[in-house]
């Protein structure tokens, strides 16, 4: 083993028994860097669960996707607009996929709010949805049984349906879905599918409403628009999925499909463009701001615990003066004693620090337990706060070694 291993290895062994002899001090002057890693470990990990969980949310609408929605009004002016426009409809699909350029396929999709679902075993409250043949793939959904419709179903309008695996306990138990029948209002429809669990729990995100799979049930949209009512003032179309080419801009083809979208709705302002690539990067900027702000928080007490550092390792110099002064009359140099002193804020900084790491670890578990809430502890978040109290520790303690090393002989032998 090399000179400067063994001098390293005895420093750092001298340097724990230092600190055992002062517990309580040693532990107060730890608690700033205990604090300022755990905050970093925990503010880190709430920050990745939450973009992590807004990522799911935003592929739950489709990352390539813009979405057309319709926003008709209430009341009089619903009516004074439907002089004008009938609303979002199946006319508007045709024409963006036609017309505009970036623009792959557009696959139309209506909420259809019954009054009764059920069969023979029970009873549901879910929405229901008639949607393009298209829109499993669209949407990322997932089948655990059977298949979904197809061309063909859409074109005969089929009265089939695809259920989400909340709705198949709620209406068939346990028991066998595929190829028994439910019935919306006063229409019977063939289970051909059912869609595999997972999906978010969330509402809404950034102002958007999402869906549950989990809880919906899917038709033919030209079966939906046929076959089930709503009120004649409804916009045919709920909503317009617009998947785009490969390469294409999104804000560029959201331009152009509102443009289109001005000129065939006689300029009314029933429809609403929503582009979930600008919404993730809209909520990646928050948690910047957020992640910059708790940085903030979490680097004041990595200060705090630097000074203290630094305070305590001033008094432990005035202390230990005469020690100084003893290693230098027996041929310690200026730089051994420089090392020794950085060496104890070094393990000081390295106790807090892993403690800090626990203490993160378990705040971020807590607020996973608590709060319902996501998240991730990266190896990058443990050792970028590890490795900023390992710095604001040496940091800290250089002055204090340095004047401890300056010392002279003579004068440190009769301090008392």
């Amino acid at each position: 083993m090399s000179r400067g291993a063994m001098n390293f290895r005895e420093s750092f062994a001298s340097a724990l028994e230092n600190l055992a002899g002062h517990k309580l001090r040693s532990g107060l002057t730890m608690l700033g860097m205990i604090f300022g890693v755990g905050a970093v470990i925990a503010m880190l990990s709430i920050g990745a669960g939450a973009e992590q969980q807004a990522l799911g949310m935003i592929q739950s609408l489709g990352l390539d996707n813009i979405l057309v929605r319709d926003a008709s009004p209430d009341g009089e002016e619903l009516e004074e607009i439907r002089r004008r426009t009938p609303g979002l409809s199946p006319r508007d699909a045709l024409a963006l996929e036609e017309a505009v350029e970036g623009v792959a396929e557009a696959s139309p999709r209506v909420l259809i709010e019954p009054y009764r679902v059920f069969s023979a075993d029970g009873r549901s409250g879910a929405p229901v949805f008639g949607v393009s043949h298209r829109h499993a793939q669209l949407a990322g959904l997932r089948l655990a049984e059977g298949r979904f419709f197809d061309a063909h179903d859409e074109r005969d309008h089929a009265q089939v349906c695809v259920i989400g695996a909340v709705v198949r306990r709620e209406l068939f138990g346990f028991g066998p879905a595929i190829g028994d029948d439910l019935k919306v209002d006063d229409q019977w429809f063939e289970v051909i599918g059912v869609l595999a669990e997972g999906g978010s729990n969330a509402d809404s995100f950034q102002g958007v409403q999402l869906g549950d799979p989990a809880r919906e049930i899917y038709l033919p949209v030209s079966t939906a628009l046929r076959k089930l009512e709503k009120s004649p003032l409804d916009a045919p179309l709920t909503e317009i999925v617009v998947r785009l080419e490969k390469g294409a801009s999104a804000r560029r083809t959201g331009e152009s499909i509102a443009g289109l979208l001005e000129r065939l709705h006689a300029g009314a302002e029933d429809y609403r463009l929503v582009i979930p690539e600008a919404l993730l990067e809209q909520n990646r900027r928050a948690q910047r701001l957020f992640n910059v702000v708790m940085g903030a928080i979490a680097g004041i007490s990595l200060l705090v615990g630097g000074i203290g550092i630094m305070n305590i390792m001033l008094a432990t110099v005035l202390e230990r003066t005469r020690e100084i002064g003893v290693r230098r009359a027996v041929g310690a140099r200026r730089r051994d004693i420089q090392f020794q002193f950085l060496t104890e804020a070094f393990a000081i900084s390295l106790l807090g620090g892993g403690a800090g790491v626990l203490l993160g670890l378990g705040i971020a578990r807590g607020v996973a337990l608590w709060a319902d809430w996501e998240t991730v502890v990266t190896l990058g978040s443990v050792i970028l706060s590890t490795g900023v109290a390992m710095a604001v520790g040496l940091a800290s303690g250089y002055y204090p070694a340095v004047r401890a090393a300056r010392l002279d002989p003579v004068d440190a032998l009769r301090y008392e």
